[in-house]
């Protein structure tokens, strides 16, 4: 039996309220669903984690070695911190979990306490990532958010008490109304609080939210495209100026900090996921579950476990080198020529010599020693690099 490498993901799809922004799989107003989907959800950890579950990629005679945990959503932290012990024990029981692993869970300010943080930190949780999106109150409204600033800093301060040494903060940019002064607001405000990594997304308006329906009966105004462009540099200026690291497009660490779970996504390592909605990518193989949480829930009352999981892509040699570039590509470091030629054999200087002479040509990437990198035009324009290698 061999020991593969894996992070784990978790799924709790729950949530107070539904973000105007959001395209997740989340459900507001279902709380009742809650104990079944828990027992459901700690059923697919221990059978996966014994090998007994129907799956696409055939790993019964592997042994899962866990680099990495993230508990996701959704809003875990809406649930019974209880729930959240059970699954942390299920974790532990069923599978080896490394030493000083990276556990983080995302948690929402406004449906935690002390309390429930110090559930989290005793039953192995070591990291939170709190999502903020901003620091205004007008900019919160705009999002759904249920939360204030102030509850934000309860929660941040709550997080200190209780011994977390991890902490992410989440904010947003390009949102409808923002000026430029009230990011820079937001960042200084939250670079003072010293958190060891920041996310800073750019919005994305998704078909089918509510925010797409303000945006589009005018109720909201986005940004021009400059001004959001001038955030994002802003930004990054602010953030590197106070010793954070930026090592991936709309992500900000102090040094040894970096999210190692979104790490290894990025360098196309496995993990398994579990809940709906949740994806694994193990053996090439790409498959999640549904996205109905009703249906997930009954498959594995009425033991039809099978009907939960969908194929979507088994990787062929030529598909997996080209989403090793273009995950790679996310980082600021880029990606290696050596470790493509580890993991592939072929130099992609020569593979896509075509692709990449004409991004360096427009000024996209670079070719900086060992690594494949995008310039600063190619952060901007980040899609259209990504797009030569789909």
């Amino acid at each position: 039996m061999k020991q593969k490498e894996i992070g784990i993901y978790v799924h709790i799809p729950f949530c107070i309220q539904k973000c105007s922004y959001c395209d997740f799989c989340s459900y507001e107003n279902k709380e009742e669903l809650i104990p079944r989907y828990i027992k459901c959800l700690l059923q697919e950890m221990k059978e996966v984690g014994e090998g007994n579950q129907l799956d696409y990629q055939n790993h019964l005679d592997d042994l899962f070695l866990v680099k990495t945990i993230y508990i996701g959503g959704g809003t875990p932290s809406f649930i019974k911190s209880s729930y959240i012990k059970q699954i942390m024990t299920t974790i532990f029981e069923n599978y080896q979990v490394v030493e000083n692993a990276e556990v983080t869970i995302e948690v929402n300010p406004g449906t935690v306490n002390l309390q429930k943080l110090e559930d989290y930190f005793q039953s192995g949780i070591n990291r939170l990532s709190i999502g903020l999106q901003s620091t205004h109150p007008h900019l919160l409204q705009t999002l759904g958010r249920v939360h204030t600033y102030y509850d934000f800093l309860d929660t941040y301060h709550w997080a200190r008490e209780v011994g977390f040494q991890n902490i992410n903060v989440d904010l947003m940019l390009g949102l409808p109304n923002q000026t430029l002064g009230e990011l820079e607001d937001s960042l200084e405000e939250i670079i003072s609080l010293e958190p060891e990594h920041i996310s800073i997304y750019s919005l994305i308006v998704e078909a089918g939210t509510s925010l797409e329906k303000q945006i589009q009966d005018g109720t909201l105004v986005l940004p021009e495209e400059d001004l959001e462009r001038k955030m994002y540099w802003r930004a990054k200026e602010l953030l590197e100026n106070n010793g954070y690291v930026h090592y991936e497009i709309s992500n900000f660490a102090k040094p040894n900090y970096e999210s190692k779970h979104n790490l290894d996504c990025w360098n196309q390592k496995e993990y398994v996921g579990f809940g709906v909605s949740a994806h694994s990518y193990t053996n090439n193989v790409r498959y999640s579950n549904i996205t109905k949480v009703e249906e997930y829930i009954a498959n594995y009352e009425k033991d039809k476990i099978e009907d939960n999981l969908i194929f979507h892509e088994k990787q062929n040699k030529e598909s997996k080198k080209k989403e090793y570039m273009l995950l790679g590509l996310r980082k600021l470091e880029g990606v290696s020529i050596q470790e493509f030629k580890n993991q592939f054999i072929d130099n992609p200087i020569f593979l896509y010599h075509t692709q990449l002479e004409k991004l360096v040509n427009e000024e996209l990437l670079e070719i900086d020693g060992d690594y494949i990198k995008l310039t600063n035009k190619g952060l901007d324009f980040a899609n259209l690099v990504w797009e030569e290698f789909v």
